[in-house]
């Protein structure tokens, strides 16, 4: 199957980098998230809700945690991606990890699961380009704080 993988090193400690994912505030400050409901513990709910209207939701996000480790790495499992325009798309594994190095903090996030079709092959193309200017974003975000 394919994946998508993106790297960078921030100057920040790996716990805040990881927040980065897993607090709600960061998420809707850097990824604009509205809502999210984040139970941090192997088999917890992992959910982001994006352009909520009177209408509805507008896209969301969501699936479990196979595996947390404060400081290291989340890995969210059953990931399921919720878009009113195409075919939901799932399941996925989106896997964040963050490593000390020489002061800085490598984020590495993996997004695998991918499957073959049509709308698996635009979504893929999709998170192809978006990662690498997301994790530059990240960068941006805490790195300002």
């Amino acid at each position: 199957m394919k994946n998508v993988e993106a790297s960078i090193a921030i100057s920040k400690s790996p716990q805040l980098v990881l927040s980065a994912f897993t607090d709600s505030m960061h998420l809707k400050n850097w990824w604009l998230v509205e809502r999210a409901h984040i139970d941090l513990k192997k088999g917890g709910l992992y959910a982001l809700v994006w352009q909520i209207s009177d209408t509805g939701m507008g896209y969301i996000s969501t699936g479990t945690i196979g595996e947390y480790i404060p400081g290291c790495q989340l890995r969210i499992e059953n990931l399921t991606y919720f878009n009113p325009a195409y075919p939901v798309l799932g399941p996925m594994q989106l896997h964040v990890l963050t490593t000390p190095e020489n002061g800085k903090t490598t984020l590495h996030v993996i997004q695998s699961g991918y499957q073959s079709g049509e709308e698996w092959d635009r979504y893929h193309h999709a998170v192809k380009e978006a990662w690498p200017v997301v994790v530059i974003r990240i960068k941006e975000y805490l790195e300002a704080l």
